[in-house]
């Protein structure tokens, strides 16, 4: 089930191709995975750029730039057009490319080296579930801080 339901259809719906956030997940994954195992810090560091370049300025993010036009015009994954807010998912986006920023600087700059990779693997973890099952933790949170007023998200909660 999307977090997406959970709002009961209330929210500005757009088109939004969920092979696009699937292709998303996936690069997450794999990347910050291979920096983790190889210990390319740098990496852990590209990730979150590309995260947060494609939060605050959506068409030109890298992954999204790379399904679009390359992944889905070779029909390696089909389109999956769906009627959704692409808002949450770019907080969920947002959110994790900052705590990649924070795991970059614990790693690079304090000898918390744990705690970075801790953070590069929670946020590897919560991609994949996002992309196998469907839930996007993030976009809970902003759904639930949407409810609490803490965040704007343009609609009226009862």
């Amino acid at each position: 089930m999307s977090v997406n339901n959970l709002d009961n259809g209330k929210s500005r719906e757009e088109k939004l191709d969920r092979s696009s956030l699937k292709f998303n997940q996936g690069a997450i994954v794999v990347l910050v995975s291979l920096a983790f195992l190889f210990d390319l810090n740098w990496l852990v560091s590209l990730v979150s750029i590309v995260m947060l370049t494609g939060t605050f300025f959506p068409k030109a993010g890298l992954f999204k730039l790379t399904y679009f036009y390359i992944v889905k015009l070779l029909g390696i994954i089909k389109p999956q057009i769906v009627n959704e807010s692409n808002t949450p998912h770019l907080f969920a986006q947002g959110l994790g490319g900052v705590v990649l920023v924070i795991s970059f600087l614990l790693l690079n700059f304090t000898d918390q080296y744990f705690i970075g990779w801790l953070l590069s693997i929670i946020v590897v973890a919560l991609a994949f579930i996002n992309l196998t099952i469907n839930f996007c933790v993030g976009c809970f949170i902003y759904y639930q801080l949407s409810k609490l007023r803490i965040l704007y998200s343009g609609k009226q909660h009862v």
